[in-house]
């Protein structure tokens, strides 16, 4: 029988805006899921940058941790990113969400000087020095370009000019992809799709997302 492979997946929240896109995050999970992997959900313990009222699109005075928000998506069943090592898991993605650039790493503030959470980083690098795919969806492709663009990573967020700029300037190759398809980066085994940095709705994301968890369990 074949070995049931653990995947480690980072949420940055819950919530497009402000933490993790809702639906890329239960669709890797669904997709996961379905295919007999064994998820470990994770997400650093730390406040969010700022919380957003959903329906108003606007900052609220609010305080929220992303740990704690991460849970509301996993029915509880998430760990902090601190805790967990490269040789725990077989593979590894991060959906996207603004939570991304902006509770996992600073991209949304800082651009192309962006810092990554310590532990988001040192996971990602350790899984790359281990040889253990990586997948990352819509906006996550940034950290990727930051944690390893010295590879010479292949990477896509679909087809927006000043983010595929911002990614080649980090040292990583941004192909333009569509919303439902991937980039397979096989010598660096790293995975990613647009998702909703294309949209424009949830199937078309889907399939793509389908087609990551497909390419990364293949890897590991």
């Amino acid at each position: 029988m074949a070995k049931e492979k653990r995947v480690g997946v980072i949420l940055a929240g819950s919530g497009y805006l402000d933490g993790a896109e809702i639906q890329e995050s239960i669709l890797t999970l669904l997709y996961l899921d379905r295919r007999g992997a064994k998820v470990v959900a994770m997400a650093p313990d730390v406040d969010q940058m700022h919380v957003v009222d959903h329906v108003k699109g606007e900052p609220t005075s609010e305080t929220r941790n992303v740990l704690v928000e991460s849970g509301r998506i996993t029915r509880g069943s998430v760990v902090d990113v601190k805790t967990v090592k490269a040789d725990d898991l077989d593979a590894l993605i991060l959906p996207g969400g603004f939570g991304v650039a902006k509770n996992l790493c600073t991209f949304a503030t800082e651009g192309v000087k962006l810092t990554v959470n310590e532990d988001v980083e040192r996971l990602v690098r350790d899984m790359a020095n281990a040889g253990k795919p990586l997948g990352f969806a819509c906006i996550a492709p940034v950290i990727a370009a930051k944690v390893l663009g010295s590879r010479k990573v292949k990477l896509t967020i679909g087809n927006d000019p000043g983010t595929a700029a911002a990614i080649g300037a980090l040292g990583a190759v941004h192909v333009d992809t569509p919303v439902d398809q991937i980039v397979v980066d096989e010598r660096n085994k790293v995975v990613s799709t647009p998702a909703y940095m294309l949209g424009p709705s949830i199937a078309p994301v889907a399939a793509g997302i389908e087609r990551l968890v497909d390419a990364v369990l293949e890897m590991a």
